[in-house]
């Protein structure tokens, strides 16, 4: 089914189906927040911000008419294509090439480098290429290479969606929200694999969500993902569900499901997110069906940094001088013509320690 067939709600569908301890929840004062930039007819999902302050974006091939897959956004609010418009060029015409972005989900910037996550699952018709990671020079502005997955860490129905960098393990961690699993690239020597792949942790719990009243009748399986590197844990957790779990770095490894489960623990029930983060002990994670931006504490209190008309699914999650940035995808409100709609790259404030 092509996006310009379907009518409006039903691509957001389309779009969501291929994407031990409960927490104590306590309200709080709602925090400021600042516009960083909006756009007007393209769909932004994921954001990050760099050590030097630059706020990148990317924009999914989930319909025609995608004018770029990254974009940085400048200090007046404005969206350029990044690092060139040249690179972005595939989005638009769904063209496959080893150099151009093809269907980007998310961005991750560390250490100054750009890690851009190409699907290469154009508009959820499929993995047409192997799914990769570009990476960027943010000092040059330049494609230095790119991480190609192997055919063991990926399906032909995969939809990679979200990576973290682990510095200690020398390896990327990513999360796959169609066919319901955890890939790990080894760095070391360019070899992939998958994890926990259809198992129970990292598939979705409930058939639909009810988006303030709104139902979403797609399931998401495995999407956000965070890394704790002072205590070496990632956790995941599926859109469609209210499972938090974790595994230790160390712990990750070419193994069966069985044998992997018994290292995976359940640390909380939360809300249904999307991006997920860790800094400084909380884990950071929006509640969809609530729109709130939520942080678990290390107590497994589950509080409430935003709320109100500022959060529209929030998204994706990026922290910078005390400030968390979050994307407004209003994935459950977009159809096949996204022209009247607009989409916001907000931060506020972290809470105080």
């Amino acid at each position: 089914m092509k996006p310009t067939l379907l009518k409006h709600g039903a691509l957001a569908a389309v779009v969501a189906s291929f994407f031990s301890f409960s927490a104590t929840a306590h309200s709080s004062e709602e925090a400021q927040v600042e516009l960083v930039g909006k756009i007007k007819g393209t769909q932004i999902t994921g954001v990050t911000v760099s050590n030097k302050g630059r706020v990148f974006v990317s924009a999914p091939n989930w319909r025609d008419g995608v004018p770029f897959s990254v974009g940085l956004v400048s200090d007046n609010g404005d969206f350029t294509a990044y690092p060139n418009a040249e690179t972005n060029a595939c989005v638009a015409q769904s063209k496959v090439r080893k150099d151009c972005f093809l269907a980007v989900q998310s961005v991750v910037a560390h250490n100054e480098k750009l890690y851009v996550l190409d699907t290469r699952n154009p508009k959820f018709q499929g993995v047409i290429d192997a799914p990769r990671v570009f990476v960027v020079d943010l000092a040059t502005n330049k494609v230095e290479s790119a991480l190609i997955l192997s055919e063991e860490a990926y399906h032909p129905d995969s939809y990679i969606n979200d990576l973290r960098l682990d510095e200690k393990m020398n390896r990327i961690y990513m999360t796959d929200s169609a066919h319901a699993g955890l890939v790990v690239y080894n760095l070391e020597d360019d070899s992939s694999y998958r994890v926990l792949d259809n198992h129970e942790t990292t598939t979705a719990e409930v058939d639909a969500l009810s988006i303030q009243g709104k139902p979403f009748k797609m399931t998401v399986q495995s999407d956000g993902l965070a890394l704790d590197t002072l205590n070496d844990t990632l956790y995941f957790h599926a859109l469609s569900g209210y499972s938090l779990y974790a595994i230790n770095t160390a712990d990750i490894n070419k193994a069966s499901n069985d044998v992997l489960a018994k290292k995976v623990r359940k640390v909380a029930t939360t809300g249904a997110p999307d991006g997920m983060i860790y800094h400084q002990g909380n884990v950071y994670l929006a509640d969809l069906e609530k729109q709130e931006v939520q942080y678990l504490t290390p107590s497994l209190d589950l509080r409430t940094l935003v709320k109100g008309e500022v959060v529209n699914w929030a998204d994706t999650f990026s922290i910078y001088n005390g400030s968390l940035y979050y994307t407004n995808s209003k994935i459950q409100d977009a159809g096949s013509d996204v022209s009247n709609m607009t989409f916001e790259v907000y931060k506020t404030a972290l809470p105080a320690r």
